[in-house]
């Protein structure tokens, strides 16, 4: 089951499979520990979401070498997928740091395409620390600059609730919300989004770990506005579970 991003022009698997695993296992809020996955594992990861009808995957700088290892895995493939990645924070190793200057982001955004192997990203997104969107005027002129070039088809916002992702409706092709059992106040948000055509991503949707019931993945895509779902897993059986219970009727 595929829909379109709002007005991007993109269409996206309702299931989204974020990197942040395939990358980076310090600083994280998982409840579990893991282990950084082979590349053989990636590969199967890869292959079994597209067969269950994954086509977006969700990565930044800031997850380690998510970006390096995806650009590797999807040699020959690029065509099968979309690419959405992130500017404006990095992890040097313990801690994020951030710039949304707009060299630092044009900066980024070239790391990115030489790490992802492509000359094309079809989302990136403004990976905000929480501060008012209005600060970030730099940030999204790079990335329109980029956008008018050819080389990012949708430009976008990743926040830190309601209020700077509200703000950030203006400058945005693609918001991503962090909606959950837990938290729903980003639903009105996305409904918000969808009256004027933008795309939402929803993040988080198992809170990250604390609440692993695939079936939560469906009623948060049923919500207005929701065109994808992104989760990440290293698990073949959970990917299969998320899919099942997304895509059921």
């Amino acid at each position: 089951m595929k829909r379109p991003l709002g007005r991007t022009g993109l269409i996206a698997g309702v299931l989204a499979l974020g990197t942040v695993k395939f990358g980076r296992t310090a600083a994280v809020k998982y409840p579990r520990r893991y282990a950084l996955p082979s590349d053989g594992r990636i590969a199967d990861l890869l292959a079994q979401a597209k067969a269950l009808g994954v086509n977006l995957l969700d990565t930044a700088p800031a997850y380690g070498r998510s970006e390096e290892r995806l650009g590797e895995a999807l040699q020959g493939q690029r065509e099968d997928w979309l690419l959405c990645t992130k500017a404006g924070e990095e992890f040097d190793g313990a801690r994020s740091r951030y710039d949304f200057g707009a060299e630092a982001v044009l900066r980024s955004v070239a790391r990115s395409l030489a790490r992802l192997r492509t000359d094309v990203l079809d989302v990136v997104l403004v990976h905000a620390d929480g501060r008012d969107p209005s600060r970030l005027g730099d940030a999204f002129g790079a990335l329109r600059l980029l956008q008018a070039e050819g080389a990012i088809r949708a430009v976008g916002y990743s926040g830190k609730g309601i209020g700077d992702g509200r703000a950030a409706l203006p400058e945005a092709d693609v918001l991503m919300c962090t909606i959950n059992r837990r938290r729903r106040d980003e639903a009105a948000l996305a409904a918000g989004a969808l009256r004027r055509g933008v795309g939402v991503m929803a993040k988080k949707p198992m809170a990250s770990g604390a609440d692993p019931e695939p079936a939560a993945l469906a009623e948060i895509a049923a919500l207005p506005g929701v065109g994808c779902v992104v989760t990440g897993t290293l698990s073949l059986d959970h990917l299969a579970a998320n899919a099942a219970a997304i895509n059921r009727p």
